[in-house]
């Protein structure tokens, strides 16, 4: 599971550790700060890519709709069994 809670470093310390640093980004969020001001983030490779995917469906109108649908109840749910019979028929 991914940790939330990010651990903090300045640049300068984030250069002297980077290698640990990539593998605790494996497992949680690790901040970058410049005189106390976040710079960057070191996160994992899944992680980006749930965000890249999140965006993309925030950016996809029918998808949107599809997910507003469905919290309004304006949705109709099937079975796997029924959607199998749909193909089949």
């Amino acid at each position: 599971m991914y940790d939330i809670m990010p651990s903090t470093y300045s640049i300068s310390e984030a250069q002297a550790k980077f290698p640990a640093l990539v593998k605790e980004a494996a497992e949680k969020t690790v901040t970058i700060t410049r005189r106390n001001t976040v710079v960057g983030y070191l996160i994992s490779p899944e992680r980006m890519e749930g965000i890249l995917e999140t965006l993309e469906i925030l950016s996809n109108p029918e998808a949107m709709r599809a997910i507003e649908a469905g919290e309004n109840g304006r949705t109709t749910y099937l079975s796997l069994e029924a959607l199998d019979e749909a193909d089949e028929g």
